[in-house]
């Protein structure tokens, strides 16, 4: 699974850079990822997140209890439900569109996502689908059919880039259009990727609309996923004014975020997903049996592993912000110049104290929903978002232009700590869950290690500057990546050394969980 997640944010890694060339920081890029933003709120309340939480135990039960033909006909009626309410919000999504371009005046920049809106909302059904379709596939033991699945957006979206933007070259409107309708086109293909694997093991896409809501077990879907749904929400919503709020402040602020967001969250989604993944059947399996203690060591040595992979990476990309964005988006006769660098990483440098935030929030969450307490991560994320909005209007209105964006990130990664902090404090007042003295040391020694790791790495990659440099004219690419590559050697060296001088017992534990990780998959 981390493989795949790896993999998967690679190529979503590699598709931004992709967008990054033909479109740089224009504000076609940024209405393009406030368009996009729409039905991916849909995909993380209805696919992949609160739905599919709800209906694969149910499924799964089904299955066992009451045998394949009825667990089919169950799974029948929770998508065609889905699809009749989706369908319906998105028509209504669609026909809004056309009032709203009449009420906006002719030189609104609000105006220039609206197309594109109009394009990818089906898509936020077909996701959604093959989110469901994906979870019984897995339950059904078929991993790699679901597992491939996701791949299919970013392989569309690359090929599209590279085939369309050429041919249109000049006409980045028709461009980004052809690109609004090649990602609906992907998620037809994710959902009848999957049918086959399906048909084999009975399943019949023949949607049914009558009585949806008599099935108990549709309703017990429901209600599993009403507390989930509205704490994703809130997280959603919260994604969604940052970017609404940047595209006011700026057009091409949202775009530049896009950026550097993808970056963080390529070891965060390897890394502090990962660890979610693993740690919340586990929280539930601890506290199912009353193991309070077996649950605060777990959750311990999940924050101290975390902050030994989470602080070098931080630290890394709040130095190395420049040089890491212009390495991997700023390539020879793109639109992705050194403005669009330069907003890209001041975001980024913003952004870089999150990861250790973000990932630690990520180990937390999971010992509340292994309590089955939904309740307490929703509280503190609806607190969260309001801070969140106060703290952004306040960036926009108050910083100057080119900067904007950045209080807008900052507010992100204050909004985490803050609701951090509040999920560790209500955590502690529940029990003896978690004990500071058990993980701030180990926190402390790799956040200092990290520092160290920080200055030599910026050091060499000065010196390589020097070296390797043509006078003002700059590294080429080439040097660029010479210069990286001994930067994060030398960066790995003295962190490494820096660990296992000061904090060698936290090393060894991580280092040894990952190997026992790897060696368990292996087998």
């Amino acid at each position: 699974m981390s493989l795949m997640t790896a993999v998967s944010r690679v190529l979503g890694l590699v598709r931004e850079i992709a967008m990054a060339y033909f479109f740089g920081t224009s504000a076609l890029k940024s209405a393009f990822d406030l368009a996009f933003i729409v039905p991916n709120l849909f995909r993380r309340l209805f696919g992949e997140g609160a739905l599919s939480s709800a209906f694969i135990p149910v499924f799964s039960e089904s299955l066992v209890k009451e045998g394949r033909e009825s667990a089919l006909r169950f799974a029948v009626r929770v998508i065609s439900l889905l699809v009749m309410v989706l369908g319906v919000v998105t028509l209504l999504g669609i026909l809004l569109t056309w009032p709203l371009e009449r009420l906006l005046p002719p030189d609104s920049r609000w105006l220039i996502p609206l197309p594109m809106l109009r394009i990818m909302l089906p898509y936020a059904l077909l996701i959604c689908v093959a989110a469901l379709l994906s979870g019984m596939l897995n339950t059904f033991g078929r991993f790699a059919i679901s597992s491939l699945t996701p791949f299919l957006l970013n392989l569309i979206w690359i090929v599209t880039l590279c085939v369309a933007c050429p041919l249109l070259r000049g006409l980045p409107e028709k461009q980004i259009i052809v690109l609004s309708w090649a990602i609906l086109a992907a998620g037809l293909a994710q959902v009848l990727f999957q049918l086959p694997a399906l048909a084999s093991e009975g399943f019949r896409f023949k949607l049914r609309f009558r009585a949806l809501l008599s099935d108990s077990k549709v309703r017990r879907v429901l209600a599993l996923m009403a507390p989930a749904a509205l704490g994703i929400g809130v997280i959603q919503i919260n994604v969604c004014l940052d970017k609404l709020l940047a595209f006011w402040a700026d057009p091409a602020a949202p775009a530049a975020l896009e950026y550097a967001e993808r970056i963080v969250y390529l070891p965060l989604g390897m890394f502090g997903t990962a660890f979610m993944t693993v740690l919340l059947p586990t929280f539930s399996r601890q506290a199912a049996a009353g193991d309070t203690a077996l649950m605060r060591e777990t959750l311990e040595r999940a924050i101290r592993n975390l902050a030994v992979i989470m602080a070098p990476c931080s630290a890394a990309l709040l130095v190395l912000a420049l040089p890491v964005i212009s390495l991997i988006y700023n390539f020879k006769g793109g639109r992705f110049d050194e403005t669009s660098a330069m907003l890209s990483a001041r975001a980024l440098t913003a952004y870089a104290p999150g990861l250790l935030v973000f990932s630690l929030q990520k180990a937390l969450t999971p010992v509340f929903y292994g309590l089955q307490d939904l309740k307490t991560p929703v509280r503190v994320s609806m607190v969260g978002l309001v801070l969140n909005v106060t703290m952004n209007v306040s960036s926009v209105i108050g910083l100057p232009h080119g900067w904007k964006h950045v209080g807008i990130a900052g507010s992100t990664v204050i909004t985490s700590l803050i609701n951090g902090i509040m999920l560790a404090v209500l955590l502690r007042r529940r029990g003896d869950f978690l004990r500071a003295a058990g993980f701030a040391g180990a926190v402390v020694r790799a956040m200092l290690c990290a520092a160290a790791m920080a200055v030599a790495a910026l050091s060499v990659y000065m010196l390589c500057q020097r070296l390797l440099g043509r006078g003002g004219d700059g590294l080429t690419k080439g040097a660029e990546i010479v210069a990286m590559a001994v930067t994060v050697v030398s960066g790995v060296v003295v962190y490494v050394g820096a660990m296992a001088i000061v904090s060698r017992n936290e090393l060894r534990e991580m280092l040894g969980d990952v190997w026992r990780r790897k060696t368990k998959k292996g087998a």
